[in-house]
């Protein structure tokens, strides 16, 4: 039996193939394309995208615990996350929450391209290169050393600045660390001077201080008065334009502080300057009697200074739904952060803008009469406290 047609020579004739029905050739390219996918999925899951997830981190409550090791053991103790000895403290209740942004990434171990586009459509998270937050020039331990004291230098700042509003007088003059290369004041002055005036004013940080060089003008003499071993003398320097253009005495500066009690401030793993503001809030509800905050569980963030300024921060947007996570409605933001808060609002969240220590603490004593969400926003304008949409506003017109 013939099982296929042969030419004269006896070679096989190929047959002409059957055409595909209308469902096979679908489901040739249904296959064609779950394969594909698949790959692609693989290859996306799989390759690392040189960039870093920024998402809502942990949630703090300046007036409640943190949970701390027990030197010496792998155990933990929860202890008040702010304590105040030598002054008397009053109950507190509620929440005045500090946020924090975790970072997804780091540059040895990359976030896949898959987790960066479901980023990308995730409002509560940013996507941003990995050298924007890890610059390749910095180690990891320079880096943490750096956050570290900028958190420790904000819990200060925070201290002198509650301290400040409740009346008591702290800054005892600007501290010289040290000196730049080839500076016109080392000599006259000394690592651990005491800055207390500078032509006779008394500056009450290091802004005011440059401030001073700066109407004074470079290659003019000026007075400093200082605090050397204890004692105080008068020292005349030069200030000169640096690269930049400033003019500068060429030291390192910090402010010396001298506090009547002692403030402690606990929070392990937790880096950077953006929680002052809330540092300070805490100090003030517990030094204050009854509630700062009416008892509401609020949620705020920014930078502070010891005078009480309240500066911007970073991740504000993943901050905002930090605050929507732990249950807050009532959110302190600072005012130059408005125009990146602005339609990146969570449902739910009214968020109020503030400048200074002072205003934060009008918005919270607004707060006891305008408890929802709702009611804040309506009534804002009618009581001079700021959103952020009327800050917005007012710098477009």
């Amino acid at each position: 039996m013939t099982l296929y047609s042969s030419d004269d020579d006896g070679m096989p004739i190929e047959q002409p193939r059957p055409r595909a029905t209308p469902a096979q050739r679908r489901w040739r390219w249904g296959s064609a394309l779950v394969a594909g996918s698949v790959i692609l999925t693989v290859a996306l899951t799989a390759t690392p995208a040189p960039y870093v997830i920024e998402q809502p981190g942990p949630t703090f409550n300046t007036l409640g615990t943190v949970s701390v090791a027990v030197e010496g053991s792998d155990q933990k103790e929860k202890i008040p996350l702010i304590t105040i000895d030598g002054a008397t403290t009053f109950p507190t209740t509620g929440n005045l929450n500090l946020l924090t942004v975790n970072v997804l990434g780091i540059p040895e171990s990359l976030p896949s391209w898959g987790e960066i586009i479901v980023a990308w459509f995730d409002p509560s998270k940013a996507v941003v290169p990995v050298d924007a937050v890890f610059p390749p020039n910095v180690t990891n331990d320079d880096r943490k050393k750096e956050n570290n004291a900028l958190m420790v230098n904000s819990q200060h700042d925070a201290v002198a600045a509650a301290m400040t509003y409740e009346g008591y007088e702290v800054v005892s003059g600007i501290e010289v660390l040290g000196f730049a290369k080839d500076s016109p004041s080392d000599g006259p002055l000394k690592t651990g001077d005491v800055v207390t005036a500078i032509n006779g004013f008394a500056p009450q940080s290091v802004q005011q201080l440059r401030e001073k060089l700066t109407a004074a003008g470079a290659g003019t003499t000026v007075t400093l008065t200082v605090l050397r071993s204890g004692k105080s003398l008068d020292v005349d320097v030069a200030p000169y334009k640096n690269d930049a253009g400033d003019v500068v005495l060429g030291i390192g500066a910090t402010v010396s502080y001298d506090f009547p009690f002692d403030v402690t401030i606990r929070l392990d793993d937790v880096g950077g300057p953006s929680a002052g503001m809330m540092f300070a809030l805490g100090i003030i509800d517990k030094l204050t009697p009854g509630n700062l905050n009416s008892g509401l569980n609020i949620s705020g963030t920014g930078t502070i200074d010891n005078l009480g300024n309240v500066g911007p921060i970073g991740g504000i947007r993943q901050k905002l739904f930090g605050a929507k996570n732990t249950g807050s409605s009532l959110f302190l933001a600072p005012a130059e952060n408005c125009d990146a808060v602005v339609g990146n609002v969570p449902d739910g969240l009214a968020v109020f803008a503030v400048s200074t220590l002072t205003e934060a603490t009008s918005v919270l004593d607004y707060f006891r009469t305008h408890t929802t969400a709702e009611s804040a926003l309506a009534d804002a304008q009618a009581n001079g406290i700021r959103t952020c949409d009327a800050v917005v506003s007012a710098a477009q017109k």
